[in-house]
């Protein structure tokens, strides 16, 4: 491992395995400074991005994005094709792909939208509990609730029918996975070919989803399909992960999510808080510096690589009193696990809704939901872009 010039060695990151809930070693470096040099899980050097106000102040900087000048040179986060493609050597031309993007993908978000989909979310939610509580004990909650959840959802949401939906979810779980010298990582081509063909079938029987809205745009199969299929990556595996740790942080807490059962205002805090502490290192956002910048008392370099870890901000106790404390009544709780500015998620408001109706069908039909497993052995799956439990065994 390279040296740092004082001759220590950088901190590693990794995609391996760690206890849900365990904060990790890179929380130390909060004390440390707003920015500390790190090697990536691809062995590559880059800036970790420490604490809430640079994490927040990078998030508005139009100088941070995904460009850099050579590509295939570029230091890398993960060995991931999905991540590396999104890698332009052109900022302008990265700034315009951003905001088209933006543009083609906002409406389908909408509030009127959001509000006519929601009792959808609500009734896959309760007939999926209602479906687990059936089922020997203990049960796989991320198996048999989490997974298929957050997946129908979007599959509806998307235009996913239902023939196609079990090649989609295998397409989805290789996509994840992060790449390996023994086994190189999968590339999105088979699932960007499926929604190629589900965007040309919108053509000529158009439904109420996100393809045959954007088909009926005039957008070209092409686009919509790498639209479409990049929705679906982003916005499964978060939900996914929040849901499970959102139990295991919830079963802690049981008096918590009594009282928000009753009241749609203290379940929509106790999602926030969900959202903001469930996570504890590798929530992960890498970019590049388009050019020099000044954050955190360093200069950032044209052409490195930086790397904003929500996590890491979300448990600044210079912004979260008490951080490491769950509290479903904080206000104001200001976290960023959708990101900031013109990187803020599209989709947030979708992914509120289903964390809602998820924790109100699964604790108001089971009340004592909780781990089978002392929390010390629920770790979270190695080797993938997204850190949460592969499995989660629950009692009730």
């Amino acid at each position: 491992m390279e040296n740092t010039p004082n001759g220590t060695e950088l901190p590693r990151l990794t995609t391996g395995s760690r206890p849900v809930l365990d904060p990790g070693p890179l929380s130390a470096l909060r004390d440390e400074a707003p920015l500390c040099r790190v090697r990536t899980p691809a062995g590559d050097d880059a800036w970790l991005v420490t604490r809430y106000a640079e994490t927040k102040e990078l998030l508005r900087d139009e100088r941070l994005g995904r460009h850099h000048p050579d590509p295939a040179s570029a230091a890398r986060y993960v060995d991931n094709p999905l991540v590396e493609m999104l890698i332009l050597d052109d900022a302008d031309e990265a700034r315009r792909l951003h905001r088209e993007v933006r543009t083609l993908l906002t409406p389908q978000f909408a509030a009127r939208r959001m509000r006519e989909f929601g009792p959808r979310v609500a009734e896959a939610a309760q007939a999926l509990a209602a479906d687990f509580a059936g089922r020997e004990r203990p049960a796989d909650l991320h198996a048999y609730f989490s997974f298929p959840y957050a997946l129908g959802v979007l599959h509806d949401l998307i235009g996913v029918p239902e023939a196609e939906r079990g090649r989609c979810a295998a397409l989805l779980r290789d996509l994840g996975r992060v790449g390996t010298a023994q086994e190189p990582p999968t590339g999105p081509g088979g699932l960007f070919a499926l929604f190629r063909e589900l965007a040309a079938a919108a053509r000529t029987a158009p439904g109420d989803d996100v393809l045959s809205r954007l088909v009926a745009s005039r957008v070209p199969d092409e686009q919509a399909a790498a639209l479409a299929a990049t929705l679906l990556f982003a916005g499964l595996e978060s939900v996914v992960s929040h849901v499970d740790l959102g139990v295991v942080l919830l079963a802690r807490h049981g008096a918590q999510h009594e009282a928000a059962l009753g009241s749609a205002g203290a379940m929509a805090g106790l999602v926030e808080e969900v959202l903001r502490s469930g996570k504890q290192s590798g929530s992960v956002l890498p970019r590049y510096a388009g050019e020099d910048i000044e954050v955190g008392g360093v200069t950032v370099r044209a052409g490195e690589l930086v790397l904003l870890d929500f996590a890491l901000a979300n448990h600044d106790e210079r912004v979260f009193a008490d951080p490491g404390a769950f509290d479903g009544t904080r206000s104001p709780n200001p976290h960023l696990s959708f990101g900031h500015g013109v990187w803020h998620c599209i989709g947030a408001s979708l992914a509120r809704r289903e964390l809602a109706e998820a924790f109100t069908a699964l604790f108001g039909r089971m009340p004592a939901l909780r781990p089978a497993v002392p929390e010390e052995r629920l770790v979270t799956g190695a080797g993938r872009l997204v850190g949460g439990p592969e499995a989660l065994p629950v009692v009730w």
